[in-house]
């Protein structure tokens, strides 16, 4: 697991660019046969992926939690970007495909991650925060009947916003949200953006009671998103490629803007669950 440590906004001001990505980007997440965990100080997030491709996966706490396993003290989102997987949660077997996702509470013990098929692997992405309470496992699905362990992403957290005229027409799914799927402190879904939109998260906000994961997809080799960070008035682009993440600390805007249409998995933790506390900052004011 690797460990990345915070970052005051005075400092980041006078990073250079590879000093902001080594800080901030998190690359080379989903790789064969791995699970990859990159630790953040900034809430103490544990942004992760497994691709299991010939080989079972097991998720194990490592030296860095000093913990007898992985969710002793700690909740877990997943959602799957790549082929229909299998997750086993103290042996009790899902079927995780293509777009699902799960929240697994603290205190659930051997975690597991298989995939259906080994020509088109499972892609289970992951995000994990600290918890002090124990609240249910739960499989998410977008579309599909609600039955016992199953929720379905309600209809008024699919969400349409933007226009194409705007360029940032896109759908918000929230997974992970008050109201829908408990947790303590843990939020997550995926936005997408439709044919001819690249703009996402305008206009730019911060929300100072919690940080933010991104981890942006569905995208060509060629494609590349601008991620926008930093303060309102000292504003810095990290460039990022298909399946890499960024980190974004509370007092940072977390904008981007693409080559071309794209799909992206924000996660956030912290003070406040409530998806509207945000300080939203005027494009005038950008700098």
């Amino acid at each position: 697991m690797e460990v990345r440590t915070a970052a005051s906004p005075r400092d980041v001001k006078h990073y250079t660019t590879d000093r902001l990505r080594e800080e901030f980007l998190i690359q080379d997440l989903f790789q064969a046969d791995k699970i990859n965990l990159v630790y953040s100080h900034i809430d103490r997030i544990i942004t992760g992926a497994a691709v299991p491709f010939n080989e079972k996966l097991v998720l194990t706490a490592g030296d860095e939690l000093r913990a007898e396993y992985f969710l002793q003290r700690r909740e877990l989102g997943i959602i799957n970007i790549g082929g229909d997987g299998i997750i086993t949660i103290d042996g009790r077997v899902y079927e995780v495909n293509a777009r699902d996702g799960m929240y697994v509470g603290r205190g659930a013990k051997d975690i597991s991650f298989e995939s259906k098929d080994a020509s088109c692997p499972a892609k289970f992405y992951m995000n994990s925060a600290p918890a002090h309470v124990s609240y249910p496992t739960v499989h998410i699905k977008l579309e599909g009947e609600a039955e016992e362990g199953v929720v379905i992403v309600k209809d008024e957290n699919k969400v349409e916003l933007g226009t194409l005229e705007d360029s940032n027409h896109r759908i918000i799914n929230k997974y992970i949200v008050t109201g829908q799927v408990e947790s303590c402190q843990l939020a997550m879904g995926l936005t997408k953006l439709l044919p001819g939109s690249v703009w996402n998260t305008m206009p730019s906000h911060t929300h100072d009671r919690r940080m933010e994961v991104y981890l942006y997809f569905d995208m060509d080799d060629d494609s590349f998103v601008m991620h926008y960070m930093g303060e309102p008035q000292e504003t810095r682009h990290i460039i990022m490629h298909n399946e890499e993440a960024v980190i974004s600390p509370s007092w940072s805007i977390h904008s981007g803007c693409g080559s071309k249409a794209y799909t992206f998995i924000w996660g956030m933790c912290g003070e406040n669950q409530d998806y509207g506390d945000m300080d939203t900052i005027a494009n005038k004011d950008l700098r």
